[in-house]
Parts: C-alpha cells; structure tokens; sequence
C-alpha cells in the first residue's frame, strides 16, 4: 500500500502511520466533508426561503433563524443571495443563472431531486408568468389554491390559454406527489404536433427538462424524482381511456385540449367519471377556440353557471409581450380585421359571432344590477305553454319605452310541469302584481291558472302576429343577465335563421328552442301592437 508525503512526515516526527491513525484521518475527513455538504444543503435551505413568496425582511430573518443561520449568515450569504433573487426577478439574466448555480448546488448536497425540482420550479414559474401575461393571474391563483375543480379557458389565435394550462399542469404535478395528468383531444393521431409538443416547450421553457423525460411510445412525459406521468390519449379509443392504471397515486388532472373538438358535455363527463376516482383533490382544464355558431354545444356548454367552475376569456391583444407572436402573425391578424371583420372577430379575439343567421344581433349581455332593478317600475310577464320534450316557459321583464330596451329580469323554465306548479311558483315568488300574458293556443290551462289566483291573460296573437311579434322585438335592445335568466340568455343566443341544402338563407322564423323567446314577444303584445296600429 503506498504511504502518503504527510503520513511519511508523520513517521518522521514519532507519530507513527497506524490503523487508529487512519481512522481518526478518515473521520476529520468525513467530518469536513459533512461540514460542507450541511452548508450547501443550509444554502438550499436559505433559497427556499428567500423564494417562497412576498415576505417582509423580518419573516425572511426569522425564518432563517429557525433554520440556525446566525447573524453574521443572514448578513453576508442570505442576504446577498436575496439580492440576488431580486435581480433574477426583475429579468436580469445573469443573475438568473446565477441563482439556477446555487440552486444546483442545493441540489447536489441535499441529494434530493424532487426537492431541487421543485426549488429551480419556483423561480423559473414565477418569473415566467409575470412576463408571459398577466391577465390570467386570477385563474391561476385559482387553480394552485385548489378553489375550483374546473378551469375553462377560452380563446382567439395566439390568446395564450394552451401555453397557460400546460404550464399550470406542470406546476401542480410537481407538488403534489401522487398526482398524474391525462392530457385529451378528440383524436389521437393529433396529440404529437399539438398538445405533446406544447407540454415539451413549456418545461423548456420553465427550464426544468432536466428533470423530465419525453416517450414517444406510448406519448408520455415522465417526471424522474418521483415517477409520476403526464399521459397523452384521444378520446376515439374510450376503452383505452377506462383501462389507465397508474403504478402509484392517480390521476388527479385532466385537460381537455380543443374542447369544442369533443362530441359534448356528456362525453366529457363520462371520461371525467372514469379518472375522477382515488384521490382526493382535482383539477380539470378546459381549453378551445369559440365555434362560430353560438348553437354550439361548447358555447352553449360555456354559458352556464357552475359554482365548481372558473372561466377565463383571452386575446392575444390581452398578451403582455404580443410581439412574441411574431411580426408575421400581428400583420395577418391587421389583414383579416380589414378584409373580414366578421372572421377577424371569430379566429382572433374568439367571438362566436355566428354563422351569419342570427335572429337577435341587438343581445347586450351583462349583469342587471340591483340598483337597476330598483328603478325598474315597467314589468310585463308572458308565458308560453309546454310539457315534454317542450318546455313550460315564464317570463318577467321590464320594458323602457323612452330608449326601447328590454330588460329580462325573471324566468321559470321546466318540463312537465303542472298548472298547479308554474302557477304556485309565480304567487310565491311576488310575481302576482302584474298581469300575465300567456299563449292562448291552450285557453284551459290559461282558466286554469285565474282559478289559482293568477292574474293571467290570453294573448290576443291574430294574422302574421309571430312576424310582426320578432321583428318588433329584433329592433330593440334586449338586455341579458345569464345569472337571471340562463335559458333565456341560451335560446336568445343561439336563435338563427335555417338554411336550405344549398346554404340558402330561409326567411321565417324557426319554431324550435323558442321557448323563452315565445314568452317574452307574449309579455309586450299589446305594447308592440300598439306600434303596430299607428304604422
């Protein structure tokens, strides 16, 4: 065995070269060695801290205490290293890779992947999202809180609602252990160009791809600490979907790209019954470009109200940095806006303006306030009759003659519902103060409805009623509020002209999902024929 120069020395000096002595060598050794790798591993300790959040100086310093840095550290390394996080968030390059070469550090002495991954996460996400666009900070405080289990973003061209989901995908896989994401689209054979793709750009750009890693067979992204995947599937193959096993944990997120691609809410939900299952906290996302035709079933699907959902509408004019778009993709957009307005406001800002036919292009759909109800003194009401597969409809709405604009205030809206029922639901609800205008085609359940105390009329209706009634009603204002009235808002909006074969416009009226719309041209008869006689 060969003898080392200082151990020769050693000889020299009396001290002979020993198995105690080496050993006694051997522990000063590793003693220095721990010494070491306790310093980068309280240096990783100290960054946690600095990074996890908006912190005054004093929590930063006591925190730090708790973890048994003295004073003399908080003044020199936790501070300067504070420092320099400051200069990494305000975009600072340099000092961005510099924070990323004490954040390997960290990683080498706390020998723990998962953790590395998640400290080189914070700083990348944070900084990265305050550059991308800052108009979808509420979906997303939304989605790492956990306030909602489903996030549905819409959108134009270039409206950043894919880059969004994919990188608050990432994130909360990240943090959550036993969590796996099951990323969907309509087909598989699109999943490779599209949404795989975007999921590899997004951990490039949160600069964490040293902790992933890419399988094309099948299309699956694997984070190395822990093993949990991000799985990429079609929804043509169903069985396929029913059959994912994960080896541990389970899958806790869905996104659900081109969601409108999809064949409805219904198939949606039956994929969402299949994953939904052994955990304990979920997340689904939601992402699409509005059809043009409101009578979609995802604008439709996008107009009700549900309390476990968060929506979020995008541009890329709403883009805090549009000129990432490229110079190419501003001027098309400028191009399209000139030659086609109507395309323009479909393709790029996401409109669903229609395919051309709509009946009621005079909708301003907003919130009714309480104030205004309060000045609200014109209230007419109008019923249209039904059972199955039509529905009952009730109406109550305000009519101000002066600016001929119509606020719908009210609805009651059901299948199979008794007289005895829509009737009861009217008295209970004070709407008894004004009389009631009700389609006269059914003149029993209209007695029916005075001998339970409502103060109901037939309408008058007469030759060419319903044409005069709609035109009437298209050259004023109506005014929405879809959390008072859903349905009406959904028949209002999706009310179009038919077309023959060869695309041919047809001029009368559709006698279907008219419902509502019936109940309120019931409810300003007499006005409007008023209007009628002095023509």
């Amino acid at each position: 065995m060969a003898v080392s120069e200082k151990s020769l020395e050693n000889l020299k000096k009396g001290r002979p070269f020993t198995k105690e002595t080496a050993a006694e060598a051997g522990r000063r050794g590793k003693k220095r060695s721990d010494e070491v790798k306790k310093k980068r591993k309280d240096m990783g300790q100290m960054l946690s801290v600095i990074a996890s959040g908006d912190i005054t100086d004093k929590e930063v310093k006591d925190r730090l205490a708790a973890l048994g840095f003295d004073r003399e550290d908080m003044q020199n390394e936790a501070l300067v290293a504070e420092a320099l996080y400051q200069k990494a968030m305000s975009g600072n390059v340099r000092a961005i890779e510099a924070w990323a070469e004490l954040r390997g550090q960290a990683k080498d002495a706390a020998e723990d992947a998962e953790t590395a991954g998640k400290q080189a996460l914070s700083l990348v996400w944070m900084y990265y999202v305050k550059n991308i666009n800052s108009g979808f900070g509420r979906i997303t405080v939304c989605a790492l809180n956990h306030q909602y289990t489903h996030y549905e973003a819409s959108g134009g061209r270039g409206s950043g609602k894919s880059t969004w989901a994919s990188l608050t995908v990432i994130r909360l896989l990240m943090e959550n252990p036993d969590v796996h994401a099951l990323v969907m689209r309509k087909v598989a054979n699109t999943l490779r160009d599209s949404v795989y793709a975007q999921y590899l750009w997004s951990i490039d750009a949160l600069g964490v791809s040293d902790f992933w890693e890419a399988k094309k067979s099948p299309l699956e992204l694997v984070y190395k600490p822990t093993g949990q995947k991000i799985l990429f599937r079609g929804a043509d193959d169903p069985m396929k979907i029913k059959s994912i096993k994960t080896e541990f944990g389970y899958i806790g997120i869905t996104h659900f790209e081109e969601k409108d691609q999809f064949s409805g809410r219904s198939e949606i939900d039956t994929i969402l019954q299949s994953t939904m299952r052994g955990g304990t906290e979920f997340w689904n996302f939601e992402t699409y470009n509005p059809p043009r035709s409101k009578d979609n079933w995802a604008n439709k699907d996008s107009l009700e109200e549900r309390s476990n959902r968060v929506q979020h509408k995008s541009t890329y004019l709403d883009l805090d940095h549009p000129e990432w778009l490229g110079e190419a993709f501003m001027e098309e957009a400028e191009s399209l806006k000139q030659r086609d307005e109507g395309r323009y406001q479909h393709e790029y800002l996401g409109v669903p303006v229609g395919t051309g036919g709509s009946v009621f292009e005079n909708l301003e759909l907003r919130e009714i306030t309480e104030e205004e109800m309060k000045r609200f003194d014109r209230i007419y009401q109008g019923v249209d009759w039904g059972w199955f597969p039509d529905c009952y409809a009730f109406i109550r709405l305000h009519y101000d003659s002066n600016r001929e604009i119509i606020y719908l205030l009210d609805e009651h809206v059901g299948n199979k519902l008794t007289n005895e029922q829509s009737a009861r639901w009217i008295l209970e609800h004070g709407y008894n103060d004004v009389p009631t205008t009700c389609d006269s085609a059914e003149p029993k359940s209209v007695a029916d409805y005075r001998s339970l105390g409502v103060n109901a009329k037939e309408a008058v209706k007469g030759p060419s009623s319903v044409e005069y009634g709609m035109k009437w009603l298209q050259r004023r204002t109506i005014v929405i509020d879809r959390k008072r009235t859903p349905h009406a808002c959904e028949e209002f909006c999706a009310y179009e002209y038919e077309q023959t074969r060869s695309g041919e416009w047809i001029s009368g009226y559709p006698d279907k999902n008219n419902h509502t719309i019936d109940a309120v041209r019931y409810a300003l008869e007499r006005i409007a024929n008023k209007y009628r006689s002095q023509a």
